[in-house]
């Protein structure tokens, strides 16, 4: 039975194309893999969708839910294209033997190259000036003076891959950064001039704060109210993880009566962002339609890792980035190779 890989509909045309560019489908069936793109956007996956297919290659924001995984047992793998994994069921996928692995190394550059252009878009206010010029408003430019990087400090929240990565880039600028994550980074982050703090005192002493932790049920809302109020009046905030780790009422609050200078967001609490959203009328707020890091880099790297692991494991092989490091290990394929099996 020839290997089946199914994937989401939702960036996807039926002829393989995507609203990334050419993924590298054709890997797959170099390596005698069959695939398709399911006939429906959805959602939520349905267990029809996915009843003939060994893996499932996630595009989108397409949910995997018990609910999705067939009863047959033939489904494998799901294979998220990025990072982020909050829309899988991980206990769910680990109870029925279905590996979930993701692209944190390969997106780990490019979303922290989209931090720091935040960063430099903010200190200049740069989406203002752009508007300044194209409507004739350039009486208005001693309104818009930018704050600059020169003795900043920018604390970053989580550090995990892109945490990390942001952060040497910033040290690269000469700035000072702070550091705070939920589990001990310790050693790794001073080996790059970090340092660690608690997230009262990131958030209280950054003139710039970069949110990059995983969107988890533990981080939805990490920051509210209570841990804006410690913001300074002048400080902006940078969201590059997910809409729900912020409070987003809370930040349109602040933004909205100058308790806050500004913000730069390529994610939101509901996406697509309303056109209703008070965030579009608020000049002193950078907006992207969580696209921010799609570049030709970021698909070529992202499409080489996620394709190296749909055939790793239809060989019985573990892929480097298992999500469900709980799975239980399979029995070998008896391929002749130095990889750990799942």
């Amino acid at each position: 039975m020839v290997y089946q890989v199914v994937v989401t509909r939702g960036y996807a045309e039926p002829d393989g194309s995507t609203v990334f560019g050419d993924i590298g489908l054709s890997r797959l069936t170099d390596a005698g893999l069959a695939w398709r793109v399911l006939d429906d956007a959805v959602e939520e996956l349905r267990a029809d969708q996915l009843q003939d297919a060994d893996a499932v290659l996630v595009l989108g924001p397409e949910r995997v839910s018990a609910d999705s995984i067939p009863a047959s047992g033939r489904l494998r793998h799901v294979a998220r294209f990025g990072a982020g994994f909050d829309a899988i069921d991980l206990d769910a996928c680990t109870r029925r033997g279905v590996a979930v692995t993701n692209t944190p190394d390969a997106v780990r550059l490019p979303v922290a190259d989209s931090a720091i252009a935040l960063l430099y878009a903010l200190a200049h206010n740069l989406v203002v000036k752009d508007k300044l010029v194209r409507e004739g408003r350039w009486a208005e430019r001693p309104a818009w003076r930018g704050s600059g990087l020169a003795g900043a400090t920018v604390g970053i929240v989580g550090l995990g891959g892109v945490g990390m990565e942001t952060a040497r880039r910033a040290r690269t600028l000469g700035l000072r950064v702070l550091g705070y994550n939920r589990t001990d980074r310790g050693s790794a982050a001073a080996e790059i001039g970090i340092e660690s703090r608690s997230l009262d005192d990131v958030l209280r002493l950054s003139d710039y704060v970069i949110v990059a932790v995983a969107a988890t049920p533990q981080t939805k809302h990490l920051i509210g109210e209570p841990e804006l109020s410690l913001m300074k009046p002048t400080a902006r905030l940078i969201n590059i993880a997910r809409g729900a780790v912020v409070d987003e009422n809370a930040l349109v609050a602040r933004l909205s009566d100058g308790r806050l200078a500004g913000a730069g967001l390529d994610v939101f609490a509901e996406e697509p962002l309303r056109t209703d959203s008070p965030l579009i009328n608020l000049d002193n707020v950078i907006l992207a339609p969580h696209s921010l890091c799609w570049t030709d880099q970021f698909t070529a790297s992202v499409s080489a890792s996620v394709m190296a692991a749909l055939i790793a494991v239809s060989r019985g092989q573990r892929p480097r980035d298992v999500v469900n490091t709980s799975l239980p290990p399979a029995v070998r394929s008896g391929r002749d190779d130095n990889r750990d099996t799942i």
